[in-house]
C-alpha cells in the first residue's frame, strides 16, 4: 500500500507540474499578444491632406445642434462649438461620427497668423467640396465660432489643410437609450481615440449572451431583443483602430429610455 501512495502521489505531482507549466506559457503568451496589440491599438495622427473650409449658422453655434449623427444638443453631449459638419467623403455614411481633426488655414489672406490650428469634431454631414482636385471632396463646413477663430468671417470659403487626431476625452464613453424593453436604440458620445464607432454588442444580466448590434444611423447602434429589466453591458470596437473593450454593468437592472448612462472606459 505504501509502494501504490508513493507511485501514485508521483504521478499527482508529474502531472501538476506539467498543468502548471502549460498554463504559464498560456499566460506569457496572452501576456505578450496583449501588449503587441495595445502597442498598435492606439490612434495615431494622420499625414495632412488639402480641403476647404466655409461655416454656417449664427455666433451661438445652436444651428449646428441635432444633425445627421444624433448628438442632440452639442453642449449637453460635451463637444462644445468646436463642430463640423463633414462632407460626404469624410463622413463614411456616419461611422465618421465623433472622429477630430486639426484643421489649419493655409494661402488665404483671411487667415489668423496666429493660429496654427483649430482641433473640431464631426457631428454633421455636410456637401461635398470640388473647389480644387486635390481635395477629393473633402470639406468642413463649421459653425461660426469655430471659424472666427482661425480666420475672418470675410474669406468665405476658405483653403485649409487637415489631419485626424486623437480625440481626448474626459472619462468614459456614454450611452443614451431610447427604444423600449424589446428594441434597444443606444446613442454612443464621449468616445476617446479615434472617436468612431463600426461594431456593438449589448448583454443583459440575465441574458449572459453578447448579442450584435446593427448600425441604425450616426452614432447610434440598435438590437431588436428583450433586454428590460436587466442591467445592460456593452462591447464596443473601434472603426479606426479594431480594438474592443468592454464596459460592463453600465446601466442599472431599472434602467430608462432618455436616459445618458456613464461608463469607466474608453479608446485611446
Amino acid at each position: 500500500m505504501a509502494f501504490s501512495f508513493a507511485f501514485h502521489s508521483r504521478n499527482f505531482i508529474s502531472f501538476l507540474f506539467i498543468i502548471i507549466s502549460f498554463s504559464l506559457m498560456i499566460l506569457e503568451s496572452t501576456v505578450t499578444q496583449a501588449a503587441s496589440y495595445s502597442s498598435v491599438a492606439h490612434f495615431r495622427p494622420t499625414t495632412w491632406k488639402h480641403a476647404h473650409v466655409t461655416y454656417y449658422g449664427d455666433g451661438t453655434a445652436s444651428g449646428t445642434m441635432g444633425g445627421a449623427c444624433g448628438f442632440e444638443n452639442l453642449f449637453n453631449s460635451g463637444y462644445g462649438s468646436n463642430t463640423a459638419a463633414l462632407s460626404p467623403v469624410l463622413f463614411n455614411n456616419g461611422f465618421a461620427c465623433g472622429t477630430c481633426y486639426q484643421i489649419k488655414c493655409i494661402n488665404s489672406k483671411w487667415c489668423y497668423k496666429d493660429t496654427p490650428y483649430i482641433t473640431v469634431t464631426g457631428t454633421d454631414r455636410g456637401p461635398p467640396s470640388w473647389a480644387s482636385a486635390s481635395d477629393n471632396g473633402a470639406h468642413f463646413d463649421l459653425n461660426k465660432p469655430a471659424f472666427m477663430k482661425f480666420a475672418q468671417l470675410t474669406g468665405g470659403i476658405l483653403p485649409v489643410i487637415y489631419r485626424r487626431v486623437p480625440c481626448m476625452k474626459r472619462g468614459g464613453i456614454r450611452f443614451k437609450l431610447q427604444g423600449n424593453g424589446y428594441w434597444l436604440l443606444v446613442f454612443v458620445m464621449n468616445v476617446g481615440g479615434g472617436g468612431d464607432i463600426s461594431k456593438m454588442w449589448v448583454r443583459g444580466s440575465r441574458s449572459g449572451r453578447w448579442i450584435s448590434m446593427t448600425h441604425n444611423w450616426g452614432v447610434s447602434h440598435q438590437a431588436f431583443a428583450e433586454l428590460g429589466g436587466q442591467s445592460l453591458s456593452f462591447r464596443l470596437q473601434s472603426y479606426s483602430t479594431k480594438k474592443i473593450i468592454t464596459a460592463s454593468y453600465v446601466t442599472p437592472s431599472n434602467w430608462n429610455t432618455g436616459m445618458t448612462y456613464k461608463s469607466s472606459v474608453n479608446f485611446r
